[in-house]
């Protein structure tokens, strides 16, 4: 089959090699998939440029890719969920990943039933967005009635973490061009703040919960709006202690997390609220219970660009150089 494989780690290079290997095999508990699309995402090249190393220790040669949507070829003696045939999606296990080739075997807890009304290019651009929002708002314990900040509604995260969060009953606040605003308001936000005439620093207060997508000097901003005891949850600032004793990692990690997370934790302590930093996992039943919700309300993801296998180089590039307008996909179908 054919793959694109990371050879090495480098920090200046993101590019995979295209590759071949054989079909790989299923154990009792997997299910061996026919890929026909993954999402490209910047994790891809984090992983690529050695920058998540410390979180997971991936043993190189390694077949890259994170997200996957296919059909089920073959199952394992104890799978008894999905058949043969079925179109199925993933954010495949941390210790495990390996979407972009033409067949990869996924533990079935990973998996859940694509909903029919998607395509499978829309499809493979859900699962790695949904399961960090959800699993964002279950690490902040929002509860309906709350508010939520989303820094960037209009973005991939922020388009489909609206209308989950309202789904939960949370009153959602985000900010971003006012070219966007009646698309964010059709997804269900409360309130759409113009960030060319508008600092949400200055106009919001007292707000429950911020999911923090930008990072930078924004993580700051976004604690200062937060009422004493809220919470924060950053896809793209730094790992603290917190954050390494949740994924079980050693204890020099842990250590040494906490030492590289020390000023946001000193930041929290300084605004009254707590920080997080979250590193999506699998998880089939909470992807389930997405799919189930984006049925019901019929949510498309926004496709930026739709890239064949031959092209994952330059796909990897768009995710990490260009300027998107959602989702970087590749498929294994005819173009």
């Amino acid at each position: 089959m054919k793959i694109a494989q990371l050879k090495k780690y480098n920090k200046d290079s993101i590019r995979l090699n295209l590759a071949e290997a054989p079909i790989p095999e299923v154990t009792e508990n997997d299910v061996l998939l026919k890929v026909v699309g993954a999402g490209v995402n910047p994790l891809d090249n984090m992983i690529s440029r050695g920058e998540v190393k410390l979180i997971t220790p991936y043993k190189l040669p390694l077949i890259a890719g994170n997200e996957v949507v296919g059909i089920v070829e073959r199952v394992g003696s104890q799978v008894h969920k999905f058949k043969k045939g079925d179109r199925v999606f993933a954010r495949l296990s941390l210790n495990r990943i390996g979407a972009f080739a033409e067949y990869v075997s996924v533990d079935s807890a990973a998996l859940a039933q694509v909903p029919s009304y998607l395509s499978n290019i829309e499809a493979a651009a859900v699962p790695l967005t949904a399961l960090t929002i959800i699993q964002s708002l279950e690490l902040m314990g929002a509860k309906s009635g709350e508010t939520l900040f989303i820094s960037g509604g209009k973005g991939g995260v922020g388009a489909m973490a609206i209308p989950i969060a309202k789904a939960r009953g949370l009153t959602v606040i985000t900010n971003g061009s006012i070219s966007n605003k009646e698309r964010v308001l059709e997804l269900g936000a409360d309130r759409f703040i113009d960030y060319k005439t508008e600092d949400y620093s200055e106009i919001l207060s007292q707000v429950d919960n911020v999911l923090d997508t930008l990072g930078g000097s924004e993580t700051e901003k976004q604690m200062r709006i937060l009422k004493k005891g809220g919470r924060l949850v950053s896809l793209r600032r730094m790992p603290n202690g917190t954050f390494a004793k949740r994924m079980n990692l050693p204890k020099w990690k842990q250590l040494l997390f906490g030492l590289a997370g020390r000023k946001f934790d000193q930041l929290a302590d300084k605004y009254g609220v707590t920080y997080d930093f979250i590193f999506v996992e699998s998880n089939g039943r909470q992807l389930q219970e997405v799919a189930d919700l984006l049925s019901e309300l019929q949510i498309k993801p926004s496709i930026d660009s739709i890239n064949s296998f031959e092209q994952i180089n330059e796909a990897l590039d768009k995710v990490a150089n260009g300027r998107s307008r959602g989702k970087t996909v590749i498929t294994f179908e005819e173009l």
